[in-house]
C-alpha cells in the first residue's frame, strides 16, 4: 500500500522547462550602442536646421543716394496775341528757331469748319519720326507706376501733339493756296529759339534759392495742359520756350551731405526715368526754410526732360567694389600672435607649423612639431595670426635652428566669415573697405581671404569653427 502511495505521488510531479540565462556577449552591446546613434544622428538631422549657405559674388553697394528734386530751367511763357481757334505745328519737345510756325488761329472758325469738310488723306512718318516715337514709348514704359499715374497723361498729350502736328503740316500746305482765309486765319511764329513746352504749373520763374521742402512735396501741385485747348482768348498762355540747354535740378540733403557734395564740386547723375547719366556741379544752398539744398548744374539733355518738373535722381559717388557679403555672415575671433621667425616646415609632409617645446615623463626638455595653419599675417608687425585651439597660453615656441625662444601671450581679433567649400567651417579673413546696413564689400584676392564664388556661411552664429556641415 505504501508502494503504490509512493508511485502516485512520483506520477504527480510536474516536469518544468529549464530556462537558459540571456547572454549578453560585447558584439551585442556595441551593435545596440551603433544603433542608438544612428537613430539619434537621424533624428537630429532631420530636426535641425542645416547652415544655409552664401555664393560670393563681386558687386558694389547701392548707397542711399536717390532724390526726389524739382527741375528748373529758364522757360518764356508765349501768350496768345489774337482770340481764336488754335491749332499746334510743333510737337512737343521740339527745338524751334525764331520765325518757325508754332500754331495757327482761326479768327472766325471757318477754317475748322474746312478742315472737318476735307479728306486729310493718310499721314506717313520718316525715319527721324518714327525713332521719336520709339523714344518717347520707351522712355513712358521704363519710368511708369500704377502708383503715378498722371505721367500717362502726359504722355498722351507729347502723342497727341506729334499726331497733330502731322496732320495740321499738310492742311498748312493746302492754307497756302486758299486765299478765302486770308485776314481771318493767322500763323504764330516763335519769338525766339527753344524747345516747345504745351504745359504750365507757375514754377516758370522759380528761382533755386526759393525752393522749399514743402514744393517739393508737391500736394498742392497743379500741371495745366495747354495742347488741348481749342478756342484760346487774348492773353492767355498758348506754349512756352525752354531757351538755354543750361538747367538745375534742386535736391534736398543734410548739412554733412551738402557740404560733401559741394566740396566734390561736380557728381555723377542717373536719372532715374529713363536711367540716362550725366555730369553735374554741385552748389550748396540754404533756402528760407531753413533747409540746405544742393543745386545740380547740367549743361545738357535739357530736352530730354522738357516735359518733367520733378525728377528723381541718382547720384553716383565713389562707389567701392568688390566682394559683397551679408553683414550676417560676419564674425569675430580671437587668434594667438606668433613671430614668423618662429614659423616653420615639418621635414616629412612639409606642413606649416610651429616648434613646441615639451617636458618629458622624467622632467627632461624635448621639443614637438606643432602643425598649425596661419590666418593672417601683419606686415607691419611681420606676426602670423595662430588657432588658440592649436596652441595655449604660455606655451614655449623654439625658433628654427636656433636656441631662442618665445613665450605664446598676445591676441589679436580677425574679422572674417566661414568658408564651406570644403564641407566645414573654414574662417577666413575678410577686409571691409565699405558697408551699409545689410551688405558689406570686402577686398578679393587676399591671401587669407575669399575669392568670387566661394559659398560661405549666411549665419555666422549658427556654425562654429571646423564645424562639420550638412550640404
Amino acid at each position: 500500500m505504501a508502494g503504490r502511495k509512493s508511485h502516485k505521488r512520483k506520477k504527480e510531479q510536474k516536469i518544468r522547462k529549464y530556462r537558459k540565462p540571456m547572454n549578453l556577449n560585447i558584439g551585442m552591446l556595441i551593435f545596440a550602442a551603433v544603433l542608438v546613434y544612428v537613430i539619434y544622428c537621424v533624428v537630429n538631422y532631420i530636426q535641425s536646421d542645416p547652415p544655409r549657405p552664401y555664393e560670393v559674388q563681386e558687386g558694389s553697394l547701392s548707397a542711399n543716394s536717390i532724390y526726389k528734386g524739382i527741375a528748373l530751367r529758364e522757360e518764356v511763357v508765349v501768350t496768345a496775341q489774337t482770340a481764336g481757334y488754335l491749332n499746334f505745328y510743333a510737337r512737343e519737345g521740339e527745338r524751334v528757331a525764331q520765325g518757325d510756325i508754332v500754331y495757327t488761329v482761326d479768327e472766325t472758325g471757318r477754317f475748322r469748319e474746312y478742315q472737318e469738310s476735307i479728306s486729310l488723306g493718310e499721314n506717313t512718318l520718316d525715319q527721324q519720326e518714327l525713332l521719336q516715337f520709339r523714344s518717347e514709348i520707351v522712355d513712358f514704359m521704363h519710368g511708369f507706376s500704377p502708383q503715378n499715374f498722371s505721367p500717362a497723361y502726359d504722355f498722351k498729350y507729347e502723342l497727341s501733339g506729334t499726331v497733330l502736328r502731322l496732320a495740321n503740316s499738310g492742311m498748312l500746305e493746302d492754307l497756302n493756296a486758299a486765299s478765302e482765309f486770308q485776314g481771318t486765319f493767322q500763323t504764330c511764329k516763335s519769338p525766339g529759339t527753344g524747345i516747345v513746352a504745351y504745359w504750365m504749373d507757375g514754377y516758370e520763374t522759380l528761382a533755386p534759392e526759393q525752393v522749399t521742402e514743402e514744393l517739393l512735396e508737391a500736394k498742392d501741385y497743379q500741371k495745366t495742359q495747354l495742347a488741348g485747348a481749342e478756342l484760346a482768348a487774348v492773353g492767355e498762355p498758348v506754349y512756352k520756350l525752354s531757351v538755354s540747354e543750361n538747367w538745375s535740378v534742386v535736391i534736398p540733403v543734410t548739412a554733412e551731405e551738402g557740404t560733401a557734395l559741394e566740396a566734390e564740386g561736380y557728381v555723377k547723375v542717373r536719372f532715374l526715368k529713363n536711367q540716362y547719366e550725366s555730369w553735374a556741379s554741385t552748389k550748396l544752398l540754404v533756402n528760407p526754410d531753413g533747409k540746405y539744398y544742393v543745386q545740380l548744374d547740367f549743361n545738357n539733355s535739357m530736352l530730354t526732360f522738357v516735359s518733367d518738373r520733378f525728377l528723381e535722381v541718382e547720384l553716383l559717388l565713389n562707389q567701392e567694389t568688390g566682394l559683397k557679403i551679408p553683414l550676417s555672415s560676419i564674425a569675430r575671433r580671437e587668434f594667438y600672435l606668433v613671430p614668423e621667425a618662429y614659423m616653420t616646415q615639418s621635414g616629412t609632409d612639409g606642413s606649416t607649423g610651429v616648434i613646441r617645446r615639451i617636458y618629458l615623463e622624467d622632467g627632461s626638455p624635448s621639443s614637438e612639431f606643432v602643425e598649425a595653419d596661419a590666418y593672417s599675417f601683419d606686415e607691419d608687425t611681420k606676426e602670423y595670426y595662430l588657432d588658440t585651439e592649436i596652441l595655449n597660453m604660455g606655451d614655449v615656441l623654439i625658433k628654427p635652428d636656433s636656441q631662442e625662444t618665445f613665450t605664446v601671450s598676445r591676441k589679436e581679433t580677425l574679422i572674417g566669415v566661414y568658408n564651406m567649400n570644403k564641407g566645414y567651417a573654414d574662417f577666413r579673413e575678410i577686409n571691409i573697405i565699405d558697408q551699409n546696413e545689410e551688405y558689406a564689400i570686402v577686398e578679393s584676392n587676399t591671401r587669407y581671404g575669399l575669392n568670387v564664388y566661394d559659398n560661405i556661411v549666411l549665419d555666422a552664429g549658427s556654425v562654429t569653427n571646423e564645424q562639420f556641415l550638412f550640404k
